[in-house]
C-alpha cells in the first residue's frame, strides 16, 4: 500500500489544498484525558500524514497517548468538497476536529401506563451512541448521530426518540389520544433542556397516515383519527423549538397522508444501494473478518477513489479491489440488509475451513452473489 502510495503521488503531483475538511475523533470510553490534548496530539498525526486521498479511518497510532485516549481519528465527507478526485493536503486545509464519546448504554424504553399494563411507545437513545447501519431508520439515525457530533459546540449531547407507532393504537382505543400527548409530555422536557439536540424519529409513518384514509372510508374507527390528528398537534408544537428535528419513514409512499408530507421541509427517496454504496459496505464487512482473522493473512484493499487513481498499478492489492468493484456491481439491486449478510452465507456456504485468504473469500462472495439472484428469480417464478 505504501508503495502504491508513492507511486500515485509521483503520478499525481497535483494537490488539493485550501478547502475545509471534517475530522471526526472518536475518544475511547474509558479516556479522561482532556479534549484539547486530544485535539493537540490530533493535530500533530495529522501534520505527520498530510496527504490523503479522500476519506480515511486511522485506528492504529504511532503516537502512545492516541493509542492510550483515542478509538479512531476518520477524515470525513471529503466527496462533499472536491468534484474531482485530488489528493488533499491536510497541512493547507481548514480543519474541523469533531472530539466526541460515544454512549455504550445502549437505548431505553420510554413505556405508558394504562389499566395497569406498560406500553412500549418510543426507544430513548443518548447520542453519539454507536456505529449506524444502511436502511432508511438507520440513514436517520446516522443524521441525528452526524448533527450531534457537528453541533457539539452548540448543543452538550442529542436525544434520539425513536416512536413505535404500532403502539399508539392502544386496545383502549379511547384511550390512545391520552396516550399520544402522554409521551409528548415526556418529549417536551427533554426540549426544555437547551443544552440538548432532541430528534424525534416516527418509523413506518404509514401506519399512522393510512388511519385517516381508512376513517374517510369508513373503515377505522373515529379513535383511530383522532390518535393521528393528536400527533400532528403535537408536532406542530414541538417543531418549533429550534433545538428540535423531526424524522419520519415510510416503506408504502403512496400511503403517506398529504397532512404529514406538507409539513416535510426535505422528502428524500431512498433507493437500494449504488454499486459504491455496495462496495463500502462489503469493505466493512470484510475488515470485521481480517479483524477476526476468518480472513488471513490481513490484506489491505484499495477504497473506490484509490483504485481509480492507481488501478493502473499491477499489483495483488489493486487486482483484489477490481474483484470486489465487479461483484459490487453484480450486487446492484440487493438491499443493504441482505447485502450484510451475504459475507457471512459465503463462508457458511462455499468455505470448509476455518481461515481463508483474500482470494478465496472473494470466489465464495462471488459465487453467493449470484446464488441470491437465482432465489430471487424462481422466487419470482412461483408467485
Amino acid at each position: 500500500m505504501d508503495e502504491a502510495a508513492g507511486d500515485l503521488k509521483q503520478a499525481l503531483p497535483i494537490v488539493c489544498d485550501n478547502v475545509q475538511i471534517h475530522v471526526e475523533v472518536h475518544q475511547k470510553s474509558n479516556s479522561t484525558a482532556k479534549k484539547e490534548d486530544i485535539r493537540m496530539s490530533v493535530l500533530k498525526l495529522l501534520n505527520r500524514h498530510n496527504i490523503v486521498f479522500g476519506d480515511y479511518k486511522w485506528t492504529e497510532f504511532d503516537d502512545g497517548f492516541l493509542n492510550s485516549n483515542v478509538q479512531s481519528v476518520s477524515v470525513v465527507d471529503t466527496e462533499l468538497k472536491l468534484k474531482e478526485r485530488q489528493p488533499i493536503d491536510l497541512s493547507k486545509s481548514s480543519l474541523s476536529l469533531h472530539i466526541f464519546h460515544l454512549n455504550e448504554e445502549g437505548p431505553s424504553s420510554e413505556n405508558l401506563e394504562e389499566e395497569n399494563e406498560d406500553i412500549v411507545a418510543a426507544n430513548h437513545w443518548v447520542l453519539p451512541a454507536g456505529p449506524p447501519g444502511t436502511g432508511k431508520t438507520s440513514l436517520c439515525k446516522a443524521l441525528a448521530q452526524k448533527l450531534t457530533i457537528r453541533l457539539s459546540h452548540r448543543y452538550r449531547y442529542g436525544q434520539l426518540i425513536e416512536i413505535n407507532s404500532h403502539s399508539l393504537f392502544s386496545k383502549w382505543f379511547s384511550e390512545s389520544g391520552k396516550l399520544v400527548t402522554k409521551m409528548f409530555q415526556k418529549i417536551q422536557e427533554l426540549i426544555d433542556d437547551k443544552d440538548a439536540l432532541v430528534f424525534v424519529l416516527i418509523d413506518e409513518v404509514e401506519s399512522l397516515t393510512a388511519a385517516r384514509s381508512a376513517f374517510q372510508a369508513g373503515t377505522e374507527p373515529s379513535d383511530a383519527i383522532r390518535v393521528v390528528n393528536a400527533v400532528l398537534t403535537q408536532i406542530d408544537q414541538i417543531k418549533r423549538y429550534p433545538n428540535v428535528v423531526i424524522l419520519t419513514t415510510s416503506n408504502i409512499t403512496e400511503k403517506i397522508d398529504m397532512a404529514f408530507v406538507d409539513r416535510a421541509d426535505i422528502k428524500q427517496y431512498i433507493g437500494p444501494p449504488s454499486a459504491a454504496a455496495i462496495f463500502r459496505i462489503y469493505l466493512s464487512c470484510l475488515e470485521e473478518l481480517m479483524k477476526c482473522q476468518i480472513i488471513y493473512p490481513r490484506q489491505q484493499l484499495l477504497t473506490l477513489r484509490e483504485l481509480e487513481m492507481i488501478g493502473f498499478i499491477e499489483n495483488n492489492v489493486s487486482r483484489l479491489s477490481l474483484v470486489l468493484k465487479e461483484i459490487s456491481r453484480r450486487s446492484e439491486g440487493l438491499s443493504g440488509r441482505v447485502l450484510r449478510k451475504l459475507p457471512f452465507l459465503a463462508h457458511a456456504l462455499y468455505i470448509q475451513s476455518p481461515s481463508v485468504t483474500m482470494t478465496t473469500f472473494l470466489q465464495a462472495l462471488s459465487l453467493v452473489v449470484d446464488k441470491q439472484f437465482e432465489e430471487r428469480k424462481k422466487l419470482a417464478n412461483c408467485i
